[in-house]
């Protein structure tokens, strides 16, 4: 089945069309809610079709069709950059000291997440007028943002976001660095933080060490990037940068919070998660396909031995590149695929199939993970929090903004630490005595029935709004970590955008302003350039609720704590009792910590129940990717020893470790030879296509960029306008400049005039003078 823009643009017309007439036909489920308009109820039915249609490909079609190029507009200017080796190596270094010596175990190793088939690479973008400007003023200091961009962690690219990246760029005139991270399945965790942090580090070295002048920003898988990132630099005592914004973060690929099995028509993420058509990267085996593969591999191997037959001939080093390992020690991937269990309708039912891409089913209440299961969130940079109030990831999003302000509140979850190890139990106290009474400054809003990552469509009304939000924060943040300005007066503009011309942190309401409830009357509305309320100094939030029109109200207060009380003295387990929560956005602050990072019955219900109908639709599919990948298993023991060694001379990024490596079994790193050399015939005939099969998108998205067209239709709008105003402003200036000139010139005349006056008096007195004597 294909998977091109045709065949997308097939898929989707008929929803485009459906979703019209249904606008206009059935309105009342829409009134006050964003799907009042048009464009957003359109954009959010297009990405959800687009997502359903994408479940009925493969893995390998979806990186391949989001990671196309995409064009981009000629006042845009763009420009690739290597990461120097030093910056990917000392990156791997802080992230061995962060995981530690029994997280390592339990990766796989240290080795082969450094492992990469192309050199790591990232992408500026920023103004083309900015640029030109920067060029002209070197000396200039300048400021820069490190954008993650989203998907799940397997699919995306930077040419998909960089319609949203160039908007950013545009308002803070800031130049904007999107790493391109590698990518789940066959890069698993942590290969993408590993990427992220080697950017950062070549950033600071761009900067002088100075991250004052750099600021992070992340959306949905991105955002998680961007808070675990921060804890590690926190730990590993590296500098902080000025702030960060989380838009719609993944914190939790656990699903422990209720949110994720609510109602989702608000939202375009599927119910049942992602779900794929199988391949060859996706699913990987199992543990008990794994113990089978091995047991019918050694088998082969000692037939063969006894009876001599020849093992398949290496192919040449010259040959083969990038070098992949290969041999019997990466057999033992079966250590990363604990077997889980969950309790679903009074019945214990084992969890054999991984159910993350991003990770294996033991790692995924990890910290670096799921941040929501840090050990504290304290201690780091400003956060600004950006909520959808229609998605589904909602509660693990409020949860992780007062986590992060408030430390002692929302501890970690203990039922996390009895399956740890002493050492990695003392770290995590350490961290806690340090950071848990150092609360991070954070701003949270929470925008009405907005659906995951609104500012994804770019065009509508609570997207902009978001976009401004995102400025407005970023400025103050730059501000307040420069020292050059009191953060409490208004600091540096966006010329282009007046919205910004009065960002600041106000004084304090008035006494008179106390009894008014701005829960449901608004303080004040996005177009008239609010000023930040200040702090609480009790939660040290700005907490609050904007409509999609752009009406600035407060969020409810935080309920009290739960009260524990122990049931019994010798009850180990207490009874929780608390109030009802006033409101839905305050009821995940009531969420049970021991059921946070914790998989529970029903996401996995549905997640089974789409898998099932999945496996039932492509049972031909899932028989050919099994018996591909056993075919792959058994090369483990059939290819000879010496092809490592001609490998490790052979051109291309990486080594061959020689330690035993353990990585996940869906790691491109486990895979052999002759899996890798069809991955690069299949590679070679797409870009003979005039498309990259492997992700590095040589072939032009017609639809991806008919998308981002739309997205910076806004953007253009805006130039052309600042063009002409531009224009009228200099006509202006030189219209007043000739009027002064003429004004000079009377002045001038006047002056002249008046200097003569007196000569030609007294001349008159001489000659009447002289006119008397005669």
């Amino acid at each position: 089945m294909p998977f091109n823009t045709l065949s997308v643009a097939c898929a989707t017309t008929p929803t485009i069309i459906s979703t019209f007439f249904s606008h206009f036909f059935n309105p009342s489920p829409f009134v006050d809610t964003p799907f009042s308009h048009l464009s957003y109820h359109e954009g959010v039915a297009l990405v959800r079709r687009f997502l359903d249609y994408a479940s009925h490909h493969t893995v390998e079609q979806l990186q391949a069709f989001t990671a196309q190029y995409v064009p981009h507009p000629t006042w845009v200017h763009t420009e690739d950059e290597n990461i120097p080796e030093t910056c990917i190596n000392d990156a791997a270094t802080h992230l061995i000291e962060a995981l530690g010596p029994e997280m390592l175990k339990k990766v796989g190793g240290q080795r082969w997440w450094q492992w990469r088939t192309r050199p790591l690479q990232g992408e500026w973008i920023e103004m083309r007028s900015d640029y030109r400007h920067r060029r002209k003023n070197p000396e200039q200091k300048l400021k820069t943002m490190l954008y993650i961009h989203g998907g799940a962690y397997y699919f995306g690219s930077v040419d998909e976001h960089r319609y949203q990246m160039q908007r950013h760029a545009r308002k803070l005139h800031a130049r904007v660095f999107a790493p391109r991270y590698r990518l789940a399945p066959q890069f698993p965790f942590p290969c993408a933080i590993h990427d992220v942090l080697s950017c950062y580090l070549h950033l600071l070295q761009l900067h002088d060490q100075d991250a004052s002048r750099i600021i992070f920003a992340g959306d949905s898988a991105g955002g998680g990037l961007v808070l675990s990132l921060l804890t590690v630099l926190r730990d590993q005592g590296l500098p902080l940068p000025a702030g960060a914004v989380l838009i719609s973060p993944w914190v939790d690929l656990c699903h422990s919070f209720p949110s994720v099995t609510g109602d989702n028509s608000k939202d375009y993420l599927p119910s049942h998660g992602f779900l794929h058509r199988p391949s060859v990267a996706w699913p990987p085996p199992t543990r008990e396909e794994l113990a089978a593969l091995t047991i019918s591999s050694s088998t082969t191997t000692s037939t063969t031995v006894k009876t001599g037959v020849a093992a398949t001939p290496a192919p040449s080093a010259d040959s083969v590149s990038p070098p992949i390992p290969t041999g019997s020690k990466n057999v033992a991937t079966t250590i990363n695929t604990s077997t889980l269990a969950v309790m679903v309708d009074d019945a214990t039912i084992p969890l054999h199939d991984q159910l993350q891409m991003y990770t294996t089913n033991d790692l995924l209440a990890h910290p670096l993970v799921s941040p929501v299961n840090a050990p504290t969130l304290g201690g780091l940079c400003p956060l600004l929090v950006l909520v959808g109030g229609g998605e589904v990831l909602m509660d693990e999003q409020i949860y992780i903004a007062h986590k992060a302000a408030n430390p002692p509140r929302f501890p970690a979850n203990p039922v996390h630490a009895e399956s740890k190890s002493r050492e990695e139990r003392e770290r995590d106290e350490e961290t806690i005595r340090k950071w848990n009474d150092k609360p991070t400054k954070v701003i949270l809003q929470v925008f009405d029935d907005c659906c995951h990552v609104t500012p994804t469509l770019s065009f509508t009304r609570p997207a902009k709004l978001m976009y401004r939000s995102i400025a407005h924060f970023s400025l103050w943040a730059f501000s307040f970590a420069n020292k050059d300005q009191d953060p409490t007066n208004s600091i540096a503009t966006s010329a282009e955008d007046s919205s910004l011309s009065s960002t600041s942190i106000g004084p304090p309401p008035s006494a008179s302003s106390e009894d008014i409830d701005y829960t449901t009357t608004p303080r004040t509305h996005m177009n008239i350039t609010p000023t930040l309320p200040p702090f609480d100094p009790t939660t040290n939030m700005i907490r609050q609720r904007i409509s999609y029109m752009g009406d600035i109200y407060d969020l409810p207060p935080i309920p009290p704590a739960p009260i524990t009380t122990p049931k019994e003295d010798d009850d180990p387990h207490p009874t929780i009792t608390s109030t009802p929560p006033p409101h839905r956005y305050t009821a995940p602050l009531l969420h049970p910590p021991t059921s946070i990072g914790i998989l529970t019955a029903e996401p996995i219900k549905r997640w089974l129940k789409g898998k099932g109908d999945w496996d039932e639709k492509y049972a031909r599919e899932l028989k050919q990717a099994k018996a591909k990948r056993a075919k792959i298993h058994t090369q483990l023991l059939l290819l000879p020893t010496q092809l490592n060694e001609a490998r490790r001379n052979s051109s291309g990024s990486g080594d061959v470790p020689e330690e035993k490596e353990n990585p996940p079994p869906s790691a491109l790193y486990g895979r052999t030879v002759h899996a890798f050399e069809e991955e690069k015939g299949e590679r070679l005939e797409a870009k003979r296509r005039g498309k990259d099969a492997a992700g590095a998108g040589a072939g032009v998205g017609l639809g991806l960029w008919g998308w981002s067209k739309i997205g910076w239709g806004h953007d253009q709008h805006t130039m052309v306008r600042e063009k002409k105003e531009g224009i009228k402003m200099e006509k202006m200036e030189k219209k007043a400049h000739r009027m002064e000139e003429k004004e000079a010139k009377k002045k001038k005349k006047n002056t002249r005039k008046t200097s003569i006056e007196p000569v030609l008096a007294e001349e008159t007195t001489e000659m009447e003078a002289e006119d008397c004597e005669v």
